[in-house]
């Protein structure tokens, strides 16, 4: 494998207000697994702040490279495409963020509505924190005792993480390396235990 593949996303809830001439704009930004979460962390918000004039919100999904906004009543472009260009900015995806105004009465015009939404969608963003996660192969070897000492040695030097080690009749070790280095890996374990021990793939994860 070459190249290292990456995953970045939103690492836990997030939140931010922004208030300009007596609008206030209360931002939330979250991780979600899919479209329907999506839809479904919006309608938690609207239900949140029920009595809130508007509910801009925007989307971006890793699956179909799916991206939605809504200005949700506000003039067109002023709220759901500045938020959705503050996610794509941060290089998330799977990830929803939803601004919530409370009009103060007085007009913000257009080039206001923009900057105070997105105001409210970075400070949501950066609350809730990018997260950068790599791919990893997840591996599976069973070794002899004294081969396991060898495997042993050469984990650090793959950069593996262990998941799982048991002790039996031999030593089944269960690891992650990253995926770009899964293939030499594997060709380093049977070349120092002469062939008699295979690392074999049982799929691949991202890790931070």
């Amino acid at each position: 494998m070459s190249g290292t593949r990456t995953y970045t996303t939103l690492g836990r809830y997030g939140e931010g207000r922004f208030e300009d001439r007596r609008s206030v704009f209360i931002g939330q930004a979250a991780h979600v697994a899919d479209e329907v979460a999506a839809r479904e962390f919006v309608a938690s918000v609207k239900k949140q702040y029920s009595d809130a004039r508007h509910h801009a919100w925007a989307y971006h999904m890793t699956e179909g490279g799916i991206a939605r906004y809504s200005d949700d009543g506000e003039p067109q472009g002023t709220a759901g495409l500045p938020i959705l260009s503050v996610i794509n900015g941060s290089g998330a995806l799977d990830c929803a963020v939803v601004v919530t105004r409370y009009f103060g009465g007085i007009l913000l015009g257009t080039g206001g509505l923009v900057h105070a939404y997105s105001e409210a969608a970075k400070l949501a963003v950066a609350d809730a924190g990018v997260v950068v996660y790599r791919e990893y192969a997840e591996m599976s070897l069973t070794a002899t005792y004294s081969d396991y000492q060898r495997v042993s040695a050469e984990l650090p030097k793959f950069g593996a993480i262990v998941d799982d080690t048991d002790f039996g009749v031999n030593v089944t070790v269960r690891a992650a390396v990253p995926s770009e280095r899964a293939d030499e890996f594997a060709a380093r374990i049977l070349e120092i235990t002469s062939g008699r021990t295979a690392a074999e793939s049982r799929g691949v994860r991202f890790d931070a």
